[in-house]
């Protein structure tokens, strides 16, 4: 096997002394240090993997140096002590929103302990190459400033259902002034953007606490074929808690999907444009909700597809995804899409949700034990049960669409969103830079980017295109639907992604158990358009009377 050159070994302590002001005594903590080793014994193992997109060809990124992602933070965490991380431990990890905001209010915890615990938890297993998960990219300096101020400030009125002090992380290609946005790619890996994202301008505007960002498919998964799910050039191998190397991470939101599962924050932002949300939603039993396109904004967002690309919340639980969707909407003049919120998402949560609902049950699916169980369980909470054979429908012309969206979408990021240091114009640039050291900058190749500049879709064009998957999206839904009078149809994983992303119709995941391998598998249930509030509150019943997700066993 071709030997990998490596970074320079690093110590593994550095004993770091403080006086802590709180104790008036001088405070002795080691200062954890990541060091990078040699990877080829791992990755002969890999090889014989038998999904061949997981046969990796690196895991630790060849770039990135992660002492530097908690490097802001030597002080913060001389003075946070093991003991206390311990201690934190039951009223921080596994709690929802409501759980977190009950403990500040009886004084178990300040926001900047939740902070900080999360910033320790991410440093503890990053460091250990034995553990690692490479989620997370960079970590916001600014953070544990931010959540003193919020413990300033916090009154006993602070609403048990409000992101108020939430550390939550982003996926890195949404912008962020406080830290760069790569989209993984060594392109951009420089990117400085001079302000927020409109969505993470509306967190900031709630009071959320903006963690750090969290590893990706590089470009959001249109970059490379079938390349692993999960990887960056930025970011490295992002890896899965349920099965380490063992399981796919789900793609792209890998590293949201893997931050949430592994208790690295609260809560995370994902995009999606057919199944980026979804995907790692049900691979890391978490909840993953696809929002209808227009819901959230997507300026400021490294984009694939003005025609499909949406963000959208990835927590533990239903009642938070509920939270963070109510902090995220609102209307952006930039995002010609876009369209006013107006809902409370929270309104109609209730373990009863699920009495009355007619649910659509595709026939093919019902041989998955999984999902035959938990068809059977919604029946058991009241819900009507209706069988359907799915339509046969063809979505031709769906990597056109990507292509030309993503040919003449990219440009405008690049010049409206990216930092001054960024000096590419379009997808053609990128690829000749790739091409100067595709060893470091693209070692599963660029296939995909390579098609973007091939293409030579007109507008008219991609208009009949869009218009025409749209149309075939609805009718695999609309028939089923309309026929049978159904609130909701349900699904596995992402099985049914593209279809609902060719409607525009939102999706949510719901963990639905682990399969005998310990995989996790989701239940997708998938509605009309802007009828989230509706999936919520079905999935949100479903999660009280099932309780199905998971914690991964070896990072409790």
């Amino acid at each position: 096997m071709k030997k990998i050159y490596l970074l320079p070994v690093l110590s593994l302590l550095i004993f770091s002394c403080k006086v802590d002001p709180k104790q008036g005594e001088t405070a002795v903590a080691p200062q954890v240090r990541w060091e990078a080793t040699d990877e080829s014994a791992e990755l002969e193992e890999q090889s014989s993997h038998e999904i061949e997109r997981m046969r990796f060809k690196l895991i630790n990124s060849k770039y990135l140096d992660k002492n530097n992602i908690w490097a802001p933070f030597e002080e913060d965490l001389a003075r946070f002590s093991a003991e206390k991380y311990e201690r934190l431990k039951p009223i921080i990890m596994e709690r929802s929103i409501p759980e977190l905001q009950q403990a500040v209010k009886t004084g178990a915890l300040t926001y900047e302990d939740l902070t900080l615990f999360y910033i320790y938890r991410i440093r503890e297993i990053e460091s250990n190459n034995n553990k690692s998960l490479n989620a997370v990219i960079a970590l916001n300096p600014n953070v544990v400033e931010q959540a003193r101020q919020l413990d300033e400030r916090a009154a006993p009125a602070v609403n048990e259902n409000s992101v108020y002090g939430m550390p939550v992380l982003l996926k890195d290609n949404i912008n962020t002034s406080e830290m760069k946005t790569t989209a993984g790619a060594l392109a951009l890996a420089e990117n400085q953007p001079s302000k927020n994202a409109f969505i993470v301008d509306r967190l900031e505007r709630h009071k959320a606490l903006i963690l750090g960002k969290v590893n990706l498919s590089e470009w959001a998964y249109y970059f490379c074929d079938d390349c692993p799910l999960g990887y960056s050039a930025v970011g490295g191998q992002t890896l899965n808690p349920y099965g380490r190397k063992k399981f796919e991470t789900g793609g792209s939101s890998s590293g949201s999907g893997v931050a949430v599962a592994a208790n690295y924050a609260v809560a995370a932002v994902g995009t999606e444009t057919a199944g980026s949300i979804l995907s790692p939603a049900s691979k890391n039993s978490v909840v993953g909700l696809k929002p209808t396109v227009g819901l959230l904004s997507r300026s400021g967002i490294v984009p694939i597809s003005s025609t499909l690309d949406t963000p959208g919340p990835m927590t533990k639980y239903v009642i938070d995804n509920a939270i963070l969707l109510n902090a995220l909407t609102g209307k952006d003049v930039e995002d010609a899409a876009s369209v006013e919120g107006g809902k409370n998402y929270l309104k109609n949560l209730s373990s009863e949700g699920l009495k009355g609902k007619r649910i659509g049950v595709m026939k093919e699916l019902l041989t998955d034990s999984l999902y035959n169980s938990a068809v059977a369980q919604m029946r058991s909470e009241g819900a009507v049960i209706v069988e359907f054979e799915a339509p046969e429908v063809q979505l031709d012309n769906f990597l056109t669409l990507l292509n030309a969206d993503m040919k003449k979408d990219l440009p405008v990021y690049l010049s409206n969103y990216a930092g001054d240091a960024i000096t590419f114009k379009n997808a053609e640039a990128i690829t000749k830079y790739n091409m100067e050291d595709s060893l470091l900058r693209a070692p599963y190749g660029q296939v995909l980017f390579e098609g973007i500049v091939a293409d030579t879709t007109s507008a008219e064009d991609l208009e009949r295109i869009s218009a025409d998957l749209q149309e075939k999206g609805r009718k695999f839904f609309d028939d089923p639907m309309q026929k049978h009078k159904l609130d909701a149809v349900a699904s596995i994983n992402n099985y049914h992604a593209a279809f609902a992303a060719v409607a525009k119709y939102p999706a949510l995941a719901v963990p639905a158990g682990l399969e005998n391998t310990g995989e996790p598998k989701s239940i997708t249930f998938i509605a009309k358009p802007f009828e989230e509030d509706k999936l919520l509150e079905i999935g949100y019943a479903f999660e009280q009377q099932t309780h199905l997700r998971r914690a991964p066993k070896n990072y409790n």
